[in-house]
């Protein structure tokens, strides 16, 4: 019966991690022409502490040694500060909130010059009844900028074992969930089945007392 419990609660509990916060790192290969997410992703350790952030975006060219800033965000307000990327970045962070947890951006008509290092910095301050404590967070995302995209054989295989471990998953919970269904169907015939007999006992019981009384008479 345990055993069962357990299956019934792997089922409901999977619902739990919704809303989650979870670090990825940003993709790498743009295609030219194309747009493009940077992504810039730090979760807050303290869920239940609010907080206020900011993110700064600064890239450094292929080939140059020195960041320049490229784009802030703050107070839900974006500012893109280099020419070069005037009118073609978006903000793909958190939306109508200042307590940021993503900070990612878009890069619309990715371009051969966009070739280099990006860094997205985060600057969290968590605020306490009593003081407020800040924290910074870096991310440096490496952004090659390609003809066309392609996939290589690791990205497919971890794709397929994803899907495949999927789908073993929900063939497992159904498995146990049809073991568990018959268990209890059995366990309720035999109560049945124990429950008439007793009645039967009780009831021959009861006649062969009646039959002593007549006789008895």
């Amino acid at each position: 019966m345990a055993k069962c419990m357990f299956v019934v609660f792997s089922l409901s509990s999977g619902s739990l991690c919704h809303g989650a916060c979870v670090e990825v790192d940003s993709d790498t290969d743009a295609v030219v022409n194309e747009g493009f997410k940077l992504g810039c992703i730090s979760c807050k350790r303290r869920g239940e502490v609010p907080a206020e952030a900011t993110v700064e975006w600064s890239f450094m060219p292929k080939g140059e040694s020195e960041f320049t800033k490229i784009y802030s965000y703050e107070d839900l307000t974006s500012d893109i500060s280099d020419e070069r990327f005037y009118e073609r970045l978006d903000w793909n962070g958190s939306k109508k909130t200042k307590d940021l947890q993503e900070g990612s951006i878009y890069i619309r008509n990715v371009t051969w010059n966009d070739t280099g290092t990006y860094r997205c910095i985060f600057n969290r301050t968590l605020i306490f009844t009593s003081f407020k404590f800040h924290n910074d967070t870096t991310k440096i995302v490496h952004l090659n900028v390609v003809p066309r995209l392609t996939r290589g054989i690791a990205s497919i295989l971890s794709e397929v074992m994803m899907y495949v471990t999927i789908i073993g998953l929900q063939v497992w919970l159904v498995v146990e969930m049809i073991y568990c269904y018959r268990k209890i169907s059995v366990q309720g015939e035999e109560a049945l089945r124990e429950s008439a007999a007793e009645y039967l006992a009780i009831a021959s019981e009861s006649k062969e007392n009646c039959a002593m009384v007549v006789v008895t008479e």
